[in-house]
């Protein structure tokens, strides 16, 4: 009777450990696109780099295999410097190769319309033939600060005047990527974000801001009075540990920056994409821990059992 009556406390145990754990913790979709040397350059083109207006870069300005940058002045590189067919560009192109291949490589988590106008989306990989935008966009990072979102473009992405990009709930800059099958065109006054990797040029009209990068592989980049900052994610936190306690440095925080009017009070994962619910916080995961060791702990008691011995 009495091991009858431990196996079943196990089962119970092991049980209860399994329904709040689950088989597979929700996990963050994908990491995010590695750039390599790429990562420093605000501006990457393969013929040429053009600007006219007083543009601001803030990061490096790289061209390869092509030498021809022009308008820099009027155009202005901060934090970094114009590479024009030298050892580093070569290689920032080298890198920007494979990190185009990994975004266009990776399994779509669903079709999207041609307008991203107007649509609230979760992290994912979505993929369209020639994408456009017309209004605002708004990527929502459910609390999840590593979300990252893939924009799949077989053809072309062109934005409209004034269109927008808009980060909520923890999205940031650094992990959206656009990956187009042609060129890249951002309108008048867009403000834009995400690292756009193009196969053959890219094309910014006057007075677009992108927080992110323009990296075209074959062709040019062309600009008129932008401004170009590089979003680059936090490293992870540092921690020390004295003798008394541990104390944790959190990494600098750069508030993700939210473009245009508010957003949109509709959520959905977008067109052809289940909405899969929230992940686990971490409040359900450390009870989940708790709720293990409590199972182990039982699982212990019921092994030394003595009364196990004697029967």
């Amino acid at each position: 009777m009495a091991v009858t009556r431990n196996r079943t406390r196990l089962i119970i145990a092991c049980a209860v450990v399994f329904a709040v754990v689950g088989p597979n913790p929700a996990k963050a979709l994908g990491a995010t696109v590695q750039l390599g040397t790429a990562r420093s350059y605000a501006v990457l083109a393969g013929t040429t780099v053009t600007n006219t207006g007083p543009s601001t870069i803030n990061g490096d300005v790289g061209l390869s295999p092509g030498s021809a940058v022009v308008g820099f002045p009027p155009g202005t590189v901060n934090n970094g410097v114009i590479h024009a067919a030298d050892a580093g560009a070569l290689q920032a192109q080298a890198d920007l190769v494979t990190a185009y291949n990994d975004a266009a490589g990776r399994a779509t988590t669903g079709a999207v319309t041609a307008d991203l106008a107007g649509q609230t989306l979760v992290s994912g990989v979505y993929t369209g033939g020639a994408l456009a935008l017309t209004g605002a966009l708004t990527l929502d990072a459910q609390g999840d600060p590593n979300a990252v979102f893939v924009f799949q473009a077989a053809s072309t992405l062109i934005t409209a005047s004034a269109s927008s990009v808009i980060l909520i709930n923890g999205a940031a800059p650094c992990n959206v990527f656009w990956q187009v099958g042609s060129s890249a065109t951002l309108g008048t006054n867009s403000m834009f974000i995400g690292t756009v990797l193009a196969l053959t040029s890219i094309a910014a009209g006057t007075g677009a801001s992108v927080q992110g990068r323009l990296l075209a592989r074959n062709g040019a980049v062309t600009l008129d009075n932008n401004t170009v900052t590089p979003a680059n994610c936090a490293a992870p936190a540092a921690t020390t540990t004295t003798s008394s306690a541990q104390t944790t440095t959190p990494p600098s925080s750069t508030t993700p920056t939210t473009i245009s009017a508010a957003a949109p009070t509709t959520l959905r994962p977008g067109p052809g994409l289940p909405d899969t619910g929230p992940r686990h916080s971490g409040v359900t995961t450390g009870v989940a821990g708790i709720i293990l060791a409590a199972g182990i702990g039982m699982v212990l008691a019921v092994r030394r059992s003595p009364r196990d011995a004697s029967s």
